[in-house]
């Protein structure tokens, strides 16, 4: 920074400004008063200039003075407001209506403490989060875990009972099911959320990555007496594969989930002009009013679901990789009608 632009900031403080101001009247008044004395006093021209001079001194040392008596009264202002701060008093700023560089180095201080209010306030929500989050896990476990003890008791009751071995072998072995896809689905959360996974997004066919789908839940549309149906043009699609075919398959599974014999889920696919669309639409039992706005907060159990197996987090991570994919996706349902998921993704524009 060159001495002019910084002369111009030393200016730019009012009370230096202001200071200048009043230290240049008094030069001119007393220097015109002096030159008066020389020129139309005869006598003793000196003793009265000297006096001229005396006077504008002390002046100059007055309004100086009062000057850093004002500037340590700013700056003891700003100490207790910073000392006010520290003590625990968040809502502790300096004023800085002003401008100069002591009111620029005070806005700056006052943004730093605006930073470390957020960052506290994030930390804090993390923490609740956290706390919230292992309470969600220790509940999910607990259920299973007391399952495994019942039916290992069970086992170890019924020695010679082979039915009941094998019968009470297999609840174990989907209990044991349940906490694996638990574990693996916080792992994939808490991946996404640390932003650690790296999506490989190439062009993929969008037909056969449905149909790849409908082939894997075919049998259990078949068991449980559900119609399926795929329905779409070819396209292509930016995506990472694996982990589309992960968001898709957690929301036709809430589907399956939610769903009775004879019910129809609806998988439909299409290009518009900027974005393609996909709908999952089922006839099953449909979201209550209350809980539209939290299907996707991780661990949601509604108090209106008879679903006593899910762990609330399969739309959460669907929803976090479609958000991955720069996509959006909205529900619309009516309790004991329907339930449509809407998913978007932008088509990224040619250069």
């Amino acid at each position: 920074m060159d001495k002019k632009q910084s002369m111009m900031n030393i200016l730019s403080d009012k009370d230096i400004s202001s200071l200048f101001k009043k230290l240049i009247f008094i030069l001119i008044v007393f220097n015109v008063t002096a030159l008066f004395i020389l020129f139309s006093i005869k006598s003793n021209t000196y003793l009265f200039i000297m006096a001229d001079y005396l006077i504008m001194g002390l002046l100059m040392i007055y309004l100086v003075y009062k000057y850093f008596v004002k500037q340590d009264k700013i700056i003891n202002n700003a100490s207790k407001q910073i000392q006010s701060y520290i003590n625990g008093n968040q809502n502790a700023r300096i004023n800085c209506n002003y401008e100069g560089s002591i009111y620029k180095l005070f806005h700056e201080i006052n943004s730093i403490v605006s930073i470390l209010n957020a960052n506290a306030k994030n930390e804090e929500k993390s923490k609740v989060f956290l706390k919230n989050t292992i309470s969600d896990i220790s509940h999910q476990l607990k259920t299973p875990i007391a399952s495994l003890n019942i039916y290992n008791g069970i086992i170890q009751g019924e020695a010679d009972g082979l039915d009941t071995i094998q019968e009470f072998s297999n609840l174990s072995e989907k209990e044991l099911d349940r906490i694996e896809n638990l574990v693996q689905n916080l792992l994939k959360i808490t991946k996404l959320d640390a932003g650690t996974l790296a999506f490989e997004k190439n062009p993929e066919n969008l037909s056969d990555i449905m149909y790849s789908i409908e082939n894997d839940f075919s049998y259990r549309a078949s068991s449980e007496d559900k119609s399926l149906t795929f329905t779409g043009d070819d396209m292509e699609i930016l995506c990472d594969k694996s982990w589309l075919i992960e968001a898709l398959e957690n929301i036709i599974k809430n589907s399956f989930d939610h769903t009775k014999s004879g019910n129809s889920i609806n998988v439909e696919w299409r290009k518009l002009p900027t974005i393609i669309q996909i709908v999952i639409k089922d006839n099953g039992s449909g979201i209550h009013p209350q809980d539209l706005h939290h299907i996707f907060k991780r661990f949601y159990r509604s108090r209106f679901s008879k679903d006593t197996q899910g762990i609330g987090l399969g739309l959460p991570l669907a929803k976090s990789i479609i958000e991955e994919h720069n996509g959006t996706i909205e529900v619309d349902s009516s309790l004991g009608h329907y339930t449509k998921f809407t998913i978007n993704f932008s088509i990224p524009t040619k250069l």
